[in-house]
């Protein structure tokens, strides 16, 4: 009961101090405590004298000057307390107070011996309790008063004003200058422990909060020196990295980032450092396992076991200067650090940029589909109506027959063109769409090039070219899709003899390798220039320039041919360089049809520039020819 009423009694005192100190005084902690224990122990020492001034005068009786005087010195401090509740300057409460301590001394010393007194040593404590307030204007203040104080008492000495006979036997004034003094030190000491006790409580509480923030948030905090070792981190380690907030100290963190960002992170550190404002860094963190092998040895896992628990996340790590960090010592902290997770930002920043990736590229399809369909189709249209307007008009009859024979051939072929445009438009949109159906079935693929190669036989002889084979000897069978692998064939076999000046050669291989058949056609054209092989097999590409181009053709063709290879679960791989000619190589499975019952579609053409080697094959095989 005794010991709440004392705290009760204690926070009414602190609420009422509180209460007593400036407002201008209230945005500052350490200023707000120099001003509650320059108001408390000015009013405790001033309510002291005043309790004691009517004991005194009843046993003084009549005052002398001197006493008089210092009677209100003693009072003064309640003054000194007052200005600084209403003023908030505490170097002129300090200065008033100080200026009352002076005269009670003086007047002390003029009484009881001069500068021989021994009041006049207690000079010294006035400019000493000015440095408690940590004000330097009244630490000078203070001092010049003492110094004037000493000069008053030398000068009243030295011209005999001072009494000859002290009215105070020494006696007497010796304990209770001793007493007083001792009360003074006391209660400066108890207010001084007092308030250090509540910015003790105050710096635990605060400490308390923010651990418990600390503990509260899922972001990774880190402590860091100079150099960017990990002095220490809050628990949220276990959440982002996996591993308890111990083993991220020291270099455990960097061990942690990825080789090739450890720069990276470590220049946000060293500008964080001598930077006012906070460094933003994205850095890829392994996360899982032990960053290094001695701690693999400690726990007795082994490498393989844990590598396969490890994984690798972007975060982004804002670092802040610590104010006041000087860095001479390893164990300063100079940079204070959050981490978070953005894998998920990041992924949906990659899809953001993919699709926008995709956009322009179907963008730019639609243009080159409109280019290319829009050339394709008007030519052989102003062919078929040129030639059936000049089969319809009256001067027909002035036309042999051989000729009107010849115009009904062009607007057949012209016709023959149409429909091949729009028959590859139509299986390629059915591919892309997932419509396109296969019939598999056994077959021998090597009559299925043969017969291709002699399909392709008098455009090759038309154009001046050598159509050579290199089919395999006991082939086994396939089962896929007949007329799907005979397009394959067509279509590469074409792009080889159209893109082949004459006199060269176009060779059609096939063969066995382990369980799946390759589909090889090679020629000695002007092959493909290296910035566009990744776009080979692209709807509606075309190497080269669009408008500068010499070759028909939509540019569907290879597209086609990397769609039925995907239905087929086939790969396709394209190997040129200019002037060097081109290999295209298809590897089908020798059962199609797994990949029959699945959804299929385009794959991702493997292109490659042909080596040196290549070329001289290329020129084995001109030789040949």
């Amino acid at each position: 009961m005794t010991s709440l009423r004392t705290a009760g009694l204690a926070s009414a005192i602190d609420l009422r101090l509180a209460r007593l100190v400036h407002e201008s005084a209230h945005g500052d902690a350490t200023e707000r405590a120099r001003h509650e224990r320059f108001i408390a122990t000015r009013l405790a020492g001033g309510a002291l004298a005043l309790a004691g001034v009517a004991p005194y005068l009843l046993w003084r009786g009549a005052l002398s000057v001197p006493e008089a005087i210092a009677i209100v010195c003693l009072v003064v401090p309640i003054i000194a307390a007052v200005v600084l509740s209403r003023t908030g300057g505490l170097a002129l409460a300090h200065g008033i107070s100080s200026a009352a301590l002076a005269g009670l001394i003086v007047c002390i010393a003029a009484s009881s011996g001069g500068m021989t007194s021994a009041a006049t040593v207690w000079l010294v404590a006035i400019p000493l309790e000015a440095f408690l307030s940590g004000s330097r204007r009244a630490v000078i203040t203070a001092s010049l008063i003492a110094v004037l104080s000493v000069l008053v008492i030398a000068t009243l000495d030295g011209f005999g004003v001072l009494a000859p006979h002290a009215p105070w036997p020494a006696g007497i004034v010796l304990p209770v200058l001793g007493v007083i003094a001792i009360a003074h030190a006391a209660v400066q000491a108890l207010e001084s422990m007092r308030l250090d006790a509540d910015r003790q409580a105050q710096i635990g509480a605060r400490g308390s909060q923010d651990r418990s923030l600390l503990h509260a948030i899922d972001d990774l905090v880190t402590w860091h020196d100079r150099n960017g070792h990990v002095l220490k981190a809050n628990a949220a380690a276990m959440k982002l990295v996996g591993a308890p907030a111990c083993s991220l100290q020291g270099r455990g963190l960097f061990a942690r980032v990825h080789v090739a960002d450890r720069p990276a992170f470590l220049k946000a550190i060293s500008d964080a450092a001598v930077s006012a404002e906070p460094i933003a860094v994205q850095f890829r963190l392994r996360v899982g396992e032990e960053s290094d092998d001695a701690g693999r040895r400690n726990r007795g896992l082994a490498r393989g076991s844990q590598a396969s628990e490890a994984r690798v996340i972007w975060v982004e790590m804002r670092a802040h200067h610590v104010e006041g960090a000087t860095g001479r010592s390893r164990t300063d902290c100079a940079v204070v650090a959050v981490t978070r997770d953005i894998s998920e930002h990041k992924r949906r920043a990659e899809e953001l940029e993919e699709a926008r990736a995709a956009a322009e590229c179907a963008d730019r399809s639609k243009g080159r589909f409109l280019a290319t369909v829009s050339h394709e189709l008007r030519t052989p249209l102003n062919a078929i109506i040129g030639f059936s307007e000049i089969l319809a008009s009256d001067t027909l009859v002035l036309v042999e027959g051989a000729r009107r024979k010849e115009y009904a051939q062009i607007i057949h072929d012209s016709g023959q063109h149409l429909l091949g445009v729009v028959n590859t438009l139509l299986d390629m949109s059915k591919i892309e769409s997932g419509n396109f159906e296969l019939a598999p079935e056994a077959f021998d693929l090597g009559e299925l090039a043969s017969a291709s190669c002699d399909l392709m036989q008098l455009k090759a002889a038309q154009a001046g070219l050598t159509l050579a084979r290199e089919i395999a000897r006991e082939l086994p069978e396939i089962v896929a899709d007949r007329r799907a692998c005979r397009q394959i064939l067509i279509n590469l076999l074409s792009n080889a003899v159209k893109f082949t000046p004459r006199g060269g050669c176009v060779t059609a291989s096939v063969r066995r390798e382990r369980d799946r058949v390759l589909l090889v056609v090679a020629d000695t054209g002007i092959g493909i220039a290296e910035e566009d092989l990744p776009k080979v097999g692209d709807p509606f590409f075309q190497a080269g320039s669009h408008y500068s181009r010499s070759h028909e053709g939509t540019g569907l063709g290879l597209s086609v041919v990397r769609g039925l290879v995907g239905l087929h679960r086939g790969t396709l791989m394209i190997e040129s360089a200019p002037g060097d000619g081109t290999i295209v190589t298809v590897s089908l499975p020798l059962d199609c049809r797994a990949g029959a019952a699945q959804t299929g579609g385009p794959i991702r053409v493997r292109a490659l520039k042909r080596s040196r080697l290549d070329g001289d094959l290329n020129q084995r095989m001109k030789h040949r020819a």
